[in-house]
C-alpha cells in the first residue's frame, strides 16, 4: 500500500507539472482512482454478495474498494496510448473469465492517426466499451452504484476500432471488430469476430443523441450462437441545474436447440440530476428489465426474470476530486431471486451503499 500512495503521489505531480505544454508538444500523463465503499441489504443474504447479476459494487457489511488504477496516457498529434493497471471487487467480478495478469488490465491501447486533419484515428487493445451511458469509475457517474443495463452490457472490449469526429464536432462514428462480449481473450475455439458500431450526435451543448450495436458469437464454432445488440440514448441538460438520461437495450441471441429462434431481452432506465451547487447533487434512477429466458441476466436460477428498480442518490464534492456518495435502491422482481438470511427467496430487495471516490 506505501508504495501504491508514493505512485499516485508522483502521478498527481507529473500531470501538474504538464498541465502548460502547448497542445502540439507530446505529452504522457499520469493519473489515479480508487472507490471504497460499504453496502447493506435489508435481506440480509448469508452470502455478503449481492445477486449475481450485479457486477460492480457487489460486496456487502463489508468495507471494500471498488476500484482502484494507476494509469498512463500518452498523446501526440499523430499518436496516442492509454495503460491502466488495476483491482478491487469490480476487476474481481468482470475480469473472472480472463487469464493470469489480464485479470489487472484496466486499459491497455494504442492509436495512430491516418489523415492529416485529425479526424480519422484506429486504435486497438483493450479499451472501454462503446455501449452505454456509464461507466466503471463511479465519480464520472451520476448514481453510486450501476443500472442492471451497465452491469449487464460490456464495460470493456478488446479489438480494433476505427473512428471519425466531423470537423463540427457534432457527429462521431466508429467502427469496432472485437474479440467477443466483455472478452479480452477468446472462447475456446472461438474463432468468429464480433463486430460493433456507435454514432454519437451532439447537435449542441445540451443534447447528445447516441447508438451502438453488436454483433457477434460468444460460444465455441461448434455451438455457436449468434447474438444481436442495440442501446441507445440520450443525454439533455433541461436546465443549469436539471437533466436528464434516457436510455434503451434491446438483445437478441440464437436459441441452443434451434437456431432459427432468437431469444431477446430487453431493459429501459431513466436518470434524472439536480445540481443544487458546485458540491452537492442528487439523482433520482428508474429501471426496468425483462430477459424472461436467462440470456443476459445471470440470477442464478433455472429460470430468467423480469427487474424493476428504483433508487435515490445524494453526491457531494468535498473537493473538486473527492466525492462523498450515498445511495438508497429498492428493487423488485416477478419471481423470487433475490436471498434472504433465512436462505430461502424473495421478490423485493433494498439496499443501502455510501462510497468514497478519489481522482487524482
Amino acid at each position: 500500500m506505501r508504495y501504491l500512495i508514493i505512485i499516485i503521489c508522483c502521478c498527481y505531480q507529473q500531470v501538474y507539472a504538464q498541465q502548460n505544454i502547448p497542445a502540439d508538444t507530446p505529452v504522457l500523463q499520469w493519473s489515479g482512482y480508487a472507490e471504497v465503499y460499504w453496502q447493506y441489504n435489508a435481506n440480509k443474504p448469508t452470502t455478503n454478495a449481492q445477486a449475481p447479476f450485479v457486477y460492480s459494487h457487489h460486496r456487502l457489511n463489508e468495507v471494500a474498494v471498488n476500484l482502484a488504477f494507476v494509469a498512463a496516457k500518452y498523446a501526440s498529434k499523430r499518436y496516442r496510448a492509454n495503460l491502466a493497471l488495476a483491482t478491487g471487487t469490480y476487476m474481481n467480478a468482470n475480469y473472472a473469465s480472463e487469464p493470469g495478469v489480464l485479470q489487472y488490465v484496466y486499459e491497455a491501447n494504442v492509436g495512430v492517426r491516418i489523415d492529416k486533419q485529425g479526424r480519422w484515428w484506429i486504435d486497438a487493445g483493450i479499451m472501454p466499451s462503446h455501449i452505454g451511458f456509464e461507466m466503471a469509475t463511479s465519480k464520472n457517474c451520476w448514481a453510486l452504484t450501476r443500472s442492471m443495463s451497465a452491469d449487464n452490457s460490456p464495460y470493456y472490449e478488446a479489438g480494433a476500432k476505427l473512428s471519425y469526429t466531423s470537423n463540427n464536432q457534432k457527429w462521431q462514428m466508429a467502427f469496432l471488430l472485437l474479440n467477443g462480449w466483455q472478452r479480452i481473450q477468446r472462447v475456446a475455439g472461438n474463432s468468429t469476430p464480433a463486430f460493433g458500431t456507435q454514432v454519437t450526435y451532439t447537435p449542441n451543448t445540451t443534447i447528445t443523441l447516441n447508438s451502438s450495436t453488436y454483433i457477434g458469437n460468444d460460444f465455441p464454432d461448434s455451438t455457436a450462437r449468434w447474438r444481436y445488440f442495440h442501446n441507445f440514448y440520450s443525454i439533455i441538460q433541461l436546465h443549469k441545474k436539471w437533466a436528464i438520461t434516457a436510455g434503451v437495450d434491446i438483445g437478441a441471441q440464437q436459441a441452443a436447440e434451434q437456431k432459427s429462434q432468437l431469444h431477446t431481452w430487453w431493459n429501459t432506465v431513466v436518470l434524472l440530476q439536480y445540481k443544487a451547487n458546485h458540491q452537492l447533487s442528487y439523482c433520482l434512477r428508474g429501471e426496468h428489465f425483462s430477459d424472461p429466458q436467462k440470456i443476459q441476466l445471470a440470477t442464478g436460477l433455472p429460470y430468467g426474470a423480469t427487474i424493476d428498480g428504483l433508487s435515490a442518490n445524494v453526491d457531494y464534492a468535498i473537493t473538486p476530486s473527492v466525492h462523498w456518495r450515498t445511495e438508497v435502491k429498492w428493487m423488485q422482481s416477478n419471481t423470487a431471486v433475490f436471498q434472504k438470511l433465512t436462505q430461502a427467496l424473495t421478490r423485493q430487495q433494498v439496499t443501502m451503499a455510501t462510497s468514497i471516490a478519489v481522482d487524482l
